[in-house]
């Protein structure tokens, strides 16, 4: 199926301050709500495409057939799909 792709995290500057990976910018956007950030902006490497999301994460209770060494609450993120920019050349 397909590849993993790398996804760079630009912040309200425009600076790239990480990088998440997954199959699927939704994947990645899911792993940079988990740390916590809830305007996510993704640029998919190797293109211009920046996808934008909307996060969050909430704590709740772990599922009833968790693993006994996982904590009674964990965090649970979310995220939705704002859209798509293109960045422009200067």
């Amino acid at each position: 199926m397909g590849e993993k792709k790398n996804y760079a995290l630009r912040d309200a500057k425009g600076n790239e301050v990480g990088v998440f990976s997954g199959k699927q910018p939704r994947q990645a956007a899911l792993k940079a709500a988990n740390r916590g950030y809830t305007d996510i902006k993704l640029r998919e490497k190797g293109t211009k495409k920046v996808h934008i999301f909307v996060g969050e994460r909430k704590q709740v209770k772990k599922p009833k057939n968790a693993p006994a060494w996982m904590p009674n609450k964990i965090w649970k993120p979310n995220v939705k799909k704002v859209g798509i920019e293109k960045l422009e050349e200067i």
